[in-house]
């Protein structure tokens, strides 16, 4: 496989080193792992933490500024960052007013997470926690205990870090977290698989007929594999398995998430689709959002995420935001 690498063992590395040159309202400290927003700590504020394997990019480190996290931490590709790494970048964000940990639901980040959170708390930070589990495809799939987590992490980095920016208290921060993963389903779909750098070949064997309902962000198997669809089929296909767990009664915020490989001209494409089909379900869309946010390195798909919102959660949506992948407002 071509790759634009250097060596597949400092792959993440040299994007951390790339980050910095390119982002300095960013502290980057390529070899401890954490990157932190520059005014850091910022009085008086909750501070929000997350991290994960690389090869989601944008997620983490594509959050990190005023609006939404104060740190992240990249481990290697799909791999959890080790505790150490969550500790350092806790005590270099607290100001005195807690920590919030965002922590997708897979079961290294769930006991590294943990883990940091004692070691936190033995030198004097407050910690709270919020684990996002959205996806409806599968639960007890491979890496995760329970349902997996995926493009509402964008939903609670950005909610609850508008409540922090406002200066609520570590509980209502966590409160607000808390609510928007409740109200947050998603389902995600292959096209092709994707390839590690340091594997160079694909994770999984997916015919060029094939597509895998209810993948995961590691291309995790999903519910099945059908013969290739139209955008048409396949958003009736995920909407519908959204919709039916998650039920909303009001408008909702719609997530059309890339996973690394899929080109934005077929994203609005497939995102028509997605209004269409919650327009005859007869649910508002009150926000949008299309683009690669939850990646899978270069694998070929997409995922739906949608949030049952309401006045506050979406006033805090359309709070300004700037960081390096998302920014409005500001």
């Amino acid at each position: 496989m071509k790759m634009l690498i250097n060596v597949p063992e400092t792959v993440v590395a040299d994007a951390l080193r790339g980050m910095a040159a390119a982002h300095p309202e960013l502290t980057v400290d390529v070899e401890r792992r954490v990157v932190v927003r520059r005014d850091a700590p910022v009085a008086g504020k909750v501070a929000l933490v997350s991290g994960g394997g690389s090869g989601h990019e944008p997620l983490h480190a594509g959050f990190v500024g005023p609006g939404m996290l104060d740190a992240a931490c990249p481990g290697e590709v799909f791999t959890s960052p080790v505790p150490d790494q969550m500790v350092r970048a806790a005590a270099a964000v607290d100001s005195g007013a807690g920590v919030l940990f965002v922590v997708k639901n897979y079961t290294g980040d769930v006991l590294n997470f943990e883990m940091a959170a004692e070691l936190a708390e033995d030198e004097g930070v407050r910690i709270a926690r919020v684990l996002v589990d959205d996806d409806v495809a599968v639960t007890d799939s491979l890496y995760t205990a329970g349902r997996r987590g995926t493009g509402a992490t964008l939903f609670v980095e950005k909610i609850a870090g508008a409540a922090a920016e406002e200066g609520a208290p570590l509980e209502r921060v966590e409160a607000v977290a808390r609510r928007v993963n409740e109200r947050s389903r998603s389902f995600g779909v292959a096209l092709g698989a994707c390839t590690p750098p340091a594997k160079g070949s694909p994770t999984f064997d997916l015919p060029p007929g094939e597509l895998e309902l209810g993948v995961g962000i590691h291309g995790e198997p999903g519910r099945e594999r059908r013969a290739m669809m139209t955008a048409r089929e396949i958003a009736d296909v995920a909407v519908e398995a959204v919709l039916d767990d998650l039920r909303p009664s009001g408008p909702v915020l719609a997530l059309v998430n890339g996973m690394g490989g899929t080109p934005l001209l077929e994203l609005y494409g497939f995102h028509a689709e997605v209004a269409r089909v919650l327009g005859e379900r007869g649910v508002p869309v009150a926000r949008a959002l299309v683009g690669n946010y939850v990646t899978s390195l270069d694998m070929a798909g997409c995922s739906v995420t949608l949030c049952e919102a309401d006045e506050e959660l979406l006033r805090l949506w359309d709070a300004p935001v700037r960081t390096a992948a998302l920014r409005w407002g500001l």
